[in-house]
């Protein structure tokens, strides 16, 4: 596989082209997944309740996050990885030029921020100092203590409304990627709509520039509750890698995510 970078992600919105991602954590599935055909992979906080066991990704550390970054890019040199910020890694902007510079280090091509407008100082500065930033709207996993759960963002009008202004500022401010996260899927059209950057969904519909799994959710290994916008690629194929192949395709020709895996 080809280097991939952000330019390739700008290629395909422009191009009307689908991509589909996915979380990796180890070697072994970050080679498993670029062979099949997987381009983008994330190092997510999810770690923290799909390897860890934990409640929450709130405990997750950000040398957790280097050390794993460390490990899928030695398994998948040449894909475009980005890696999360885990909570209050980024609090200030000095707290977060100091921790990215950790996860750049160990091997990421772009961190990852929840958060709106409040970090646009942090956006700007961070794309100064060459480091390149995804946004993370809609459902913010961090923020799952002020939000009151796990719940769909930006039904209501003036919620909807903060989350464009929030995208819109975010990249004016220099991130060049955006993940919308549980948001209604006529929102997420117009999100992805109005901005320049590639947007990738996750229980955002089928609208968006893109779409990401976590590989537990897509192999059905999840523990505990399922999310509604999952879906389990392993069940239809019983080999992993025709699922992973299979997930793409879905994405690329906009079956997934169906009616089933979205919000209204």
């Amino acid at each position: 596989m080809k280097t991939i970078t952000i330019t390739d992600l700008i290629k395909y919105k422009n191009e009307q082209k689908k991509f589909a991602t996915l979380t990796a954590y180890d070697a072994s599935f970050a080679k498993l997944f670029v062979d099949a055909g997987i381009e983008v992979l994330l190092v997510g906080d999810s770690l923290g309740m799909t390897l860890q066991g934990l409640s929450s990704t709130l405990p997750v550390k950000i040398d957790d996050i280097a050390y794993h970054t460390r490990c899928v890019k030695m398994g998948a040199p040449n894909c475009f990885l980005l890696s999360d910020m885990p909570f209050m890694s980024y609090a200030t902007p000095i707290d977060a030029y100091q921790n990215a510079a950790k996860l750049m280090q160990a091997g990421a091509n772009m961190v990852k921020l929840e958060g709106g407008s409040w970090l646009t100082e942090t956006v700007q500065g961070l794309t100064q100092r060459s480091v390149p930033v995804c946004a993370h709207l809609g459902l913010t996993p961090q923020s799952v203590n002020v939000l009151g759960g796990y719940k769909v963002q930006g039904r209501e009008d003036a919620v909807a409304k903060q989350l464009l202004s929030d995208a819109i500022e975010l990249q004016n401010a220099g991130a060049q990627l955006l993940v919308l996260e549980c948001v209604p899927t006529d929102l997420a059209k117009q999100i992805t709509n109005h901005v320049a950057i590639p947007v990738i969904g996750i229980g955002a519909g089928p609208h968006t520039d893109g779409q990401i799994l976590v590989m537990h959710d897509a192999l059905g290994i999840t523990a505990g509750k399922v999310p509604k916008f999952a879906k389990n690629f392993l069940a239809q194929t019983g080999d992993i890698r025709t699922a992973i192949k299979t997930y793409i395709e879905e994405v690329e020709n906009q079956t997934y995510p169906a009616v089933e895996h979205s919000f209204n």
